[in-house]
């Protein structure tokens, strides 16, 4: 019986390593038009090397084996796989001597039922579409973007994917968007109204602002949220012209509740928790020389106890804390509504002094 299972296993390895190879093979001459690709100096130049590599990629993509491996040699194509193991992107741009930015992506998806994979190409149409296009687009209509992550969420019985993505969109700013991709059939969507804001329910968000800065917008898995930096002008007067808007060093949130991303303002953000200890350097006294040394990772209560009227307790409010209280109040987002629509917790004016009632 064991020989039976070591010949089975030695056959099934070198089936995989038959497939590999003919995929490194590939990937080594793929790569080479990427080069190519990446060292065209003119449009006319570029144009035509991406072609021939856009051609050879898509040829490759419908090689067995090909969903789960690494392709770590092409540098600068970005390829991600979903959560759920479920959908691959190759996602890739060039950038026109303008400087405005042509984007291509081909995504696979595995089917489990019917034990297949499926190609699907996004095809930018940017040109030809609004700045910031708010409906349903097909895989003919996309407004091109780099994706960086991709999360699986549920709506009804159907499962999407929010996607994380960035537009390097010309020389003076930068775009970051959050959408939702879905499946009719075979054939991508992408949009839905799963974002509640406060001017109403969207299909996607964009972010759009200086290229001088940079904004953070990530996932975070364990509050189940995306944060990102808010923005907001250099000058009260740049307002609206969005190649001048800078992070302003506050945090916002879209919080997934009831199969819907629910915004939440001025959310507190935090870093990953570390180990127990925590590597700091000093100086010594005597030798004037800097040494290592541990000291515990533990957050220093700020209170002073002793100060007048009982001291200072500090309470700091971070998202387990938010999360504590929105499991009791079932995220009851009704109370931040107001006529008129959501109060924005950013423009005092917005508030009465009794918004509540006990």
């Amino acid at each position: 019986m064991k020989l039976i299972f070591y010949i089975f296993f030695l056959l099934s390895f070198s089936l995989f390593s038959q497939k590999d190879s003919v995929l490194f093979e590939k990937e080594v001459k793929l790569n080479s038009y990427l080069k190519t690709l990446r060292s065209s100096e003119n449009n006319t130049e570029k144009l035509k090397n991406n072609k021939i590599f856009k051609s050879y990629l898509e040829e490759i993509l419908q090689l067995d084996g090909v969903f789960d491996y690494p392709f770590s040699k092409l540098k600068t194509l970005g390829t991600i796989k979903s959560d759920d193991n479920l959908l691959r992107f190759f996602n890739w741009n060039i950038e026109m001597d303008d400087h405005s930015q042509k984007y291509f992506c081909y995504i696979l998806r595995k089917d489990k039922r019917k034990k297949k994979i499926f190609l699907s190409e996004l095809v930018d149409n940017s040109l030809m579409l609004p700045s910031r296009p708010d409906g349903v687009l097909d895989s003919k209509n996309w407004y091109g973007a780099l994706y960086y992550k991709i999360i699986p969420i549920t709506k009804g019985n159907r499962t999407m994917y929010t996607l994380l993505g960035m537009d390097a969109n010309n020389s003076m700013s930068n775009i970051k968007v959050i959408d939702v991709l879905y499946f009719t059939g075979n054939s991508p969507r992408l949009g839905s109204s799963v974002f509640k804001t406060n001017d109403g329910t969207k299909k996607r968000i964009f972010f759009e602002y200086s290229k001088k800065a940079y904004m953070s917008l990530k996932y975070e898995k364990e509050y189940k949220r995306i944060i990102y930096d808010h923005l907001s002008p250099e000058t009260p007067s740049m307002t609206g012209f969005y190649s001048y808007y800078v992070p302003d060093f506050s945090y916002d949130a879209f919080i997934y509740y009831k199969n819907k991303w629910v915004l939440q303002e001025a959310v507190v953000g935090v870093n990953k928790k570390g180990g127990e200890k925590l590597k700091v350097f000093v100086q010594n006294k005597k030798t004037g020389e800097l040494e290592t040394r541990e000291i515990d990772n533990k957050w220093i209560d700020p209170s002073d106890k002793k100060a007048a009227n009982g001291g200072n307790v500090h309470v700091a409010r971070t998202p387990d804390m938010d999360t504590e209280k929105n499991d009791k109040i079932k995220l009851n987002f009704n109370f931040l509504k107001r006529k008129g629509g959501w109060r924005n917790r950013r423009t005092p004016e917005s508030y009465s002094n009794y918004p509540y009632k006990k």
